[in-house]
């Protein structure tokens, strides 16, 4: 690729001196316009939506899951869909919002962290992914104001601080960070909900996850758009974990045996409920 193709003097005094520079997406921009996510559309878009995604820390590190429905309007656009990405080994993205967009977005950030650590030689940090995120949300506010709004979970081990780390994003690009948990989309209050009375700052990787679950389960419960276990199709949601040791996905046949579980639980505490006899005093009237 010949960068210095049609430019006067200044302009290749001003040329990168190591190539195209550490950003994919200015390159893209650059050279191939046509190859970015379209940032404009006419007319009422009707588009599969991503629902409900959530992060929250524990002792070690963070876990991230989300549920596997897409919706359009008021029907089921997909039952399987995928919102739980790697980044890298560190880090993962959970997407809710417009399902196309997103899932681009996401896979233009895996390159851009890939492109940045061969031209630059290192990694960014975890809050320097958390910026480029930030930048990319903003990219599509053009789009966003249209309909088709993204709006991500960003978490990830930050070595140096030896702890989990979640952010959060408005649709400007506006970059916050959680201490403890967050979820977002359709069920994203639900969850949040269920979250806050679980939650607790030293819990284990085990009771996260369980926490996480239970979460996505009471999300379901309340919001028409949040996808549940599905066990006649055999589809949960996605729930991964990263610590020091980098990226964990749950295999399925644990993620299937701990919604059994909650299930299990969940119907003795109703058959306990329904079968409670009101004793009262000899006289009283029912």
């Amino acid at each position: 690729m010949d960068y210095f193709k049609g430019q006067g003097p200044g302009d290749v005094l001003r040329a990168p001196v190591n190539g195209p520079g550490s950003s994919f997406s200015e390159l893209l921009r650059r050279e191939a316009p046509e190859t970015l996510p379209r940032t404009s559309a006419t007319g009422q878009l009707h588009v599969p939506e991503g629902t409900t995604v959530l992060a929250a820390r524990y002792a070690d590190g963070v876990i991230m899951a989300g549920d596997r429905r897409a919706t359009e309007g008021f029907q089921i656009a997909h039952r399987s869909i995928e919102k739980v990405f790697a980044a890298d080994d560190m880090s993962a993205v959970a997407i809710a919002g417009a399902a196309g967009p997103a899932v681009e977005m996401v896979r233009l950030f895996q390159t851009e962290l890939e492109h940045y650590e061969k031209v630059e030689g290192e990694r960014l940090t975890l809050e320097g992914k958390a910026n480029k995120l930030s930048q990319m949300i903003r990219d599509n506010l053009p789009a966003a104001m249209q309909g088709l709004v993204v709006v991500p979970i960003f978490a990830g081990y930050d070595d140096a601080q030896q702890r989990g780390r979640i952010f959060k994003y408005d649709v400007t690009g506006g970059r916050y960070e959680e201490d403890d948990f967050y979820a977002t989309g359709s069920g994203g209050k639900d969850a949040r909900g269920s979250l806050k009375k679980r939650f607790t700052p030293e819990m284990s990787r085990d009771e996260a996850i369980k926490a996480s679950i239970e979460a996505l389960f009471d999300a379901a419960d309340e919001d028409v758009g949040t996808g549940g276990p599905d066990l006649l199709r055999g589809i949960f949601p996605t729930v991964v974990a990263i610590s020091a040791e980098g990226m964990v996905e749950l295999p399925e046949e644990e993620v299937r045996t701990l919604f059994q579980e909650l299930i299990s639980e969940r119907q003795e505490q109703l058959t306990y409920e329904s079968h409670t006899v009101d004793v009262r005093r000899p006289g009283e009237e029912g």
